[in-house]
């Protein structure tokens, strides 16, 4: 399935505090957010369903898809359009066959190793991370960097072909563009785009930049 990740917004209750997680993603999809994740690592199932379900109302009409962290089941539970999984979540393909054809999967890219299980999956797109250092993400080992990013995109290229592969970790308005001159496709964001009062405005200004950036690669490329 075919789907965008130039502003991929990651919406934690653990970033919330308190507000509603549901007025956030819609906030941020009318500044310009493209898909929506919902990461909850410290709620119950049935917790995750509810924000799950409440997210996914909020975004009706806006045709931006959601997606759930580690979770199958709380995606088929909510009717979420897909999940995005890690080396330790479950296989790529056995998240195919339960959640079937129509279903967007992602799945974090951290190193080399892992691109021949991603090519043999079915999956939609991947993230490579993490590319800065974060306090909203536990990543294990060094940052990659600009360079670390853009070497692990293009051995990406190599072996997805055309699959999207966006960049995820510390990501700013500010630094966005430099991981899309790097080769991302997309950049997914936790803190930048949720962690202050107004998701909506935060949201334009890295759409701005990221835009600005994919054009300024596309003329350097023509």
């Amino acid at each position: 399935m075919s789907v965008d990740i130039t502003l991929y917004g990651i919406v934690d209750p653990q970033i919330a505090k308190g507000r509603s997680m549901a007025d956030m993603a819609r906030a941020a999809v009318e500044g310009g957010a493209t898909l929506i994740q919902l990461r909850a690592k410290t709620e119950t199932t049935r917790e995750m369903v509810r924000e799950a379900r409440a997210i996914r109302s909020a975004l009706h009409g806006t045709n931006v898809p959601l997606l759930i962290n580690d979770r199958v089941d709380v995606a088929l539970a909510s009717g979420a359009d897909g999940v995005h999984l890690g080396a330790d979540d479950m296989k790529l393909v056995d998240a195919r066959r339960l959640l079937g054809p129509r279903a967007i999967i992602g799945a974090t890219l951290k190193h080399e190793s892992e691109l021949p299980e991603l090519a043999s999956a079915k999956i939609d797109y991947a993230c490579i991370g993490g590319v800065f250092a974060t306090t909203h993400k536990d990543n294990a080992g060094a940052a990659l960097g600009v360079d670390g990013l853009k070497a692990l995109r293009q051995a990406a290229a190599r072996v997805l072909g055309a699959l999207p592969v966006g960049a995820i970790a510390g990501i700013t308005a500010a630094n966005a563009g430099s991981v899309i001159a790097a080769g991302a496709d997309g950049v997914a964001v936790i803190g930048a785009l949720f962690a202050g009062d107004d998701v909506r405005e935060a949201a334009r200004d890295l759409r701005l930049a990221i835009e600005t950036a994919l054009s300024e690669r596309g003329a350097a490329s023509a």
